[in-house]
């Protein structure tokens, strides 16, 4: 409970940077010019890198143990490309610096997730990484308020507004220095001569690795959704960040519910998420209450996203080679969100009949899938 804690409190500044950001993206590329397409280029491209080097991470973490040195080594590169957006004029910099950030998730998260699942184990690990991701959401909530407050009182100055993230980023390299000193090491450390691959590839395993492809591919993500409501003046500028933090504050209530049900009744608790994405496409409505209302949706799917998707990992893998697991699992992961930001970019473009009915089928496929795996007994999982 120590070092979940403790990462909760480093993930909360830390989310005060890249969720503030991300609250504000989809706008700023905005005016420097970007289209639609671009945006969700930007915002797919910069989550494939998040997620596809994990698979690289993950395995160099299992080898060389060194999972704190990449967990400090990741949180430091993020917390230095995001205030650097706020010296940028160019789509193509703004694409370079949304990358380098999360370079710097991919380089951390294989390691951290590992640190994190040991510690939860005895508590559930379902429980353990909605708790943590509860906390994690705190920062989540204020860094979209704090760039919103920004922009509304120095008109759009999303310069000022990036390069004030500085400062919670420097908290966060604190905090990690702290938490460093909870958990000198891990329970189940990875013996680095083992080359095996990780346990993750039987028939299950990958019926579920099929069903988070699916359903992370029709899920829009909130930078377009932003683009929107943004170039169709659905809402104000610097009310965008603040429908971003409610997103935000359902997504900790989320991770914590999803987390507990997990625990209890395994893969089935996934049924829900499919049906959420779908109400999350009412971000692309010109109703003002119903784009708010939306975002409602939106957030329980991150919970969902950010807890339980990867709890499940750590019941399907063995505990010395959770790195490895992971870092397959986010490589997935990636893939479906850079297809899927991509396309509905595109599609975006050319009519709202396309993207409802691209992530309407993703998300129906999904859940056909899930049905055939839903029942299937987890490792170490009551």
């Amino acid at each position: 409970m120590t070092t979940i804690v403790a990462f909760g409190i480093v993930s909360l500044f830390a989310d005060i940077v890249y969720e503030g950001a991300r609250g504000i993206i989809g706008p700023f590329l905005l005016t420097l010019g970007a289209s639609a397409a671009v945006v969700g280029l930007v915002s797919g491209a910069g989550e494939f890198v998040g997620y596809a080097i994990r698979s690289v991470t993950g395995i160099l973490a299992d080898r060389t143990r060194a999972y704190w040195t990449l967990t400090i080594a990741g949180y430091a590169f993020t917390v230095i490309a995001v205030p650097l957006l706020g010296l940028v004029g160019r789509v193509d910099l703004a694409l370079a610096l949304v990358v380098a950030e999360r370079l710097g998730k991919a380089i951390r998260s294989p390691a951290k997730d590992t640190l994190l699942a040991d510690a939860a184990e005895p508590l559930g690990v379902g429980w353990g990484f909605g708790l943590h991701e509860a906390m994690d959401q705190t920062g989540a909530v204020a860094g979209p308020l704090i760039l919103s407050a920004i922009l509304a009182a120095k008109q759009g100055d999303y310069r000022l507004a990036f390069l004030v993230l500085a400062i919670p980023g420097i908290l966060t390299l604190a905090a990690l220095l702290v938490a460093r000193r909870q958990m000198p090491s891990v329970r189940h450390a990875a013996d680095p001569t083992d080359t095996r691959p990780a346990e993750l590839v039987d028939k299950p395993a990958r019926l579920y690795m099929g069903f988070v492809f699916l359903a992370a591919l029709g899920f829009a993500p909130f930078p377009l959704i932003a683009f929107h409501l943004s170039s169709s003046g659905v809402v104000a500028d610097p009310q965008i960040p603040l429908m971003f933090a409610l997103a935000m504050a359902v997504d900790a209530v989320a991770a914590v519910i999803a987390g507990r049900l997990f625990d209890r009744r395994g893969l089935r608790v996934l049924v829900a998420m499919p049906f959420l994405t779908a109400l999350a496409l009412f971000g692309f409505a010109t109703t003002p209450w119903i784009t708010w209302l939306s975002m409602l949706a939106w957030g329980a799917v991150m919970g969902i996203h950010e807890s339980t998707l990867r709890a499940a990992v750590a019941t399907l893998s063995v505990a010395t080679r959770r790195a490895t697991a992971y870092g397959i699992f986010n490589t997935a992961y990636g893939v479906a969100l850079l297809a899927g930001g991509a396309l509905l970019g595109y599609l975006y473009g050319h009519s709202m009949v396309w993207v409802v009915a691209f992530s309407l089928t993703a998300e129906v496929l999904a859940l056909t899938v899930l049905r055939l795996v839903a029942d299937t007994p987890l490792r170490g999982h009551s």
